[in-house]
């Protein structure tokens, strides 16, 4: 299985840290060529350096994914450094924990920036490479993306937006070899929640609730690795992601309450 892999061009945004930086070193054993993208200049220096010492082909990029013209550019530097893309892992993201009255518009502007514009501007640059070698996208969502999470319109809105681009543009490039594959973690141990920001778009310090286990990055980027080997569609993570995908199904109205229960203490002062 991991020869499939060999020599191929892995691209993941939000290199340096957490889920993305798993999904590196996963692939990056499995033999592939790694592109780690990432604000954080130094843990991207010093993740990349380790993939090397490892014996990973690895290069690091910096970019702010929220900038086009820094996706375009630096997908260009991976192209042209690489010679093309098999797999673009959307990861790289942002969350928030606020009630809507108290979230001023600004907050839900840098959300979608991070989680749905810069898996788009990347994948414009990457299209091409990806279309001629009939590679994978994978975009790391969220039961977010599926259900309504009590608390986070933002972060919410961000990945239900990511379903409709790419389950749609997965209709448009299927046919020509390329899979698009959705992957729906649950609660995962990485630094993401303590980052949050607030409803005034400072990191907030409210505590976060948590339902079920955590699942670790590296639990998490086997899963992505296994997904994309099998070139499949969709993945939903955790037994309680698997009963939310489908109790918000079958019976929303029941769901929409448990979840709000469960949740409701994070909105209090």
């Amino acid at each position: 299985m991991n020869n499939r892999l060999a020599g191929k061009v892995v691209v993941v945004t939000g290199g340096a840290s957490g889920i993305g930086l798993a999904v590196c070193r996963r692939f990056g054993r499995a033999g592939a060529r790694i592109a780690l993208l990432d604000l954080n200049e130094e843990g991207l220096r010093l993740h990349t350096h380790a993939l090397k010492e490892q014996g990973v082909e690895a290069a690091g990029f910096p970019c702010d994914v929220s900038r086009e013209e820094e996706c375009r550019r630096t997908i260009q530097s991976v192209l042209d450094i690489f010679g093309g893309i098999d797999i673009l892992v959307n990861n790289a993201g942002i969350t928030q924990r606020s009630a809507f009255k108290d979230t001023c518009a600004e907050v839900y502007h840098k959300v979608m920036a991070v989680n749905f514009f810069s898996a788009l501007y990347c994948t414009q640059g990457a299209i091409k490479s990806l279309l001629e070698r009939k590679g994978t996208i994978v975009v790391i969502s969220s039961h977010a993306g599926y259900a309504p999470l009590l608390g986070r319109t933002a972060y919410s809105a961000s990945k239900h937006a990511l379903h409709g681009l790419f389950e749609t543009l997965r209709t448009e490039v299927q046919d020509q070899g390329v899979n698009v594959m959705m992957v729906c973690p649950g609660f995962t141990k990485t630094n993401l929640q303590d980052r949050a920001l607030g409803g005034d778009g400072k990191v907030t310090h409210h505590p976060q609730s948590k339902v079920g286990r955590e699942d670790t990055p590296e639990q998490v980027a086997e899963k992505i690795f296994q997904g994309v080997m099998k070139r499949k569609t969709m993945l939903v993570l955790t037994p309680i992601g698997k009963m939310t995908y489908w109790l918000s199904r079958l019976a929303p109205g029941i769901y929409e309450s448990i979840m709000a229960r469960q949740l409701k203490e994070e909105l209090l002062p």
